[in-house]
């Protein structure tokens, strides 16, 4: 089954982000690597990071993959008095193991990356937080070489990326920053309605981009991992919806949005 809106899930942020952002890398690998062959290969790359415990809600701190500590149960929190001490049980905030994974375009004959492709996890967007700095760290080393850079940011939540100005009015983004013509970037942007738009994948100089249907990948994503099964559509949307936003969704009467 499709999934009920034009665009992007605004429920799979909260609910599926973990299995969307690995299914959404893997299927646009699967788009991408036809239009590019034999001069190109894509490629899955991964970093992985420690973030420490901090003060955001547990809704926003479970959306990426982590590896933790084996539960021992929770706390009870009882107390007992033991030789006229006062004792109890707690927990210590535990660093998370991150696993984020992204996708970067090889030169076939030489292996060097021409374009990585950055699909945003939360941890990405969260203020002051060391996922977010680990991005932006590796964003510095992407922008200070040849490399071009794709980011897409389908979160409604979080901070959004730096750049230079404003970015235009938008719910979701793309980013396309190429090497040849730093500082300057193309934004894509689009509102909660919209379509996923088709944008280009910059190549070597002389090379024509490879366009890629990001309202095609979503579709693909959505149902080869059946999402229709598992998302509650009922559910809080965090950030909130406007009156508005909250009208057309209308998630209790029916599964289907309103046409556009």
């Amino acid at each position: 089954m499709p999934s009920p809106y034009p665009g992007m899930d605004p429920f799979l942020e909260m609910q599926e982000w973990d299995d969307f952002h690995t299914t959404f890398n893997t299927v646009l690998r699967e788009c991408l690597s036809p239009a590019l062959e034999p001069d190109y290969l894509v490629r899955v790359e991964r970093r992985v990071y420690v973030e420490r415990a901090g003060t955001e809600p547990e809704t926003m701190r479970r959306a990426d993959i982590a590896v933790v500590a084996v539960d021992s149960g929770p706390a009870t929190g009882r107390l007992s008095q033991v030789s006229g001490t006062m004792t109890a049980e707690c927990e210590l905030p535990m660093p998370i193991e991150r696993r984020e994974t992204y996708l970067v375009v090889r030169d076939r004959e030489t292996m060097q990356v021409v374009t990585a492709i950055e699909l945003l996890s939360p941890s990405n967007k969260r203020r002051n937080g060391d996922g977010r700095r680990e991005y932006l760290t590796k964003r510095e080393e992407f922008l200070s070489s040849s490399i071009h850079l794709v980011e897409l940011d389908f979160l409604r939540g979080g901070i959004r990326l730096p750049v230079v100005g404003a970015l235009p009015p938008g719910d979701y983004y793309a980013i396309i920053s190429r090497a040849n013509r730093r500082p300057r970037c193309e934004v894509y942007a689009w509102m909660l309605r919209d379509r996923l738009p088709s944008i280009p994948i910059p190549l070597k100089l002389g090379d024509d981009d490879a366009i890629v249907s990001l309202q095609g990948v979503f579709e693909t994503v959505y149902q080869r991992a059946r999402y229709d099964l598992s998302v509650k559509y009922d559910a809080a949307l965090d950030p909130p919806l406007n009156e508005s936003e909250q009208q057309w969704v209308n998630p209790k009467s029916t599964r289907r949005a309103p046409d556009v």
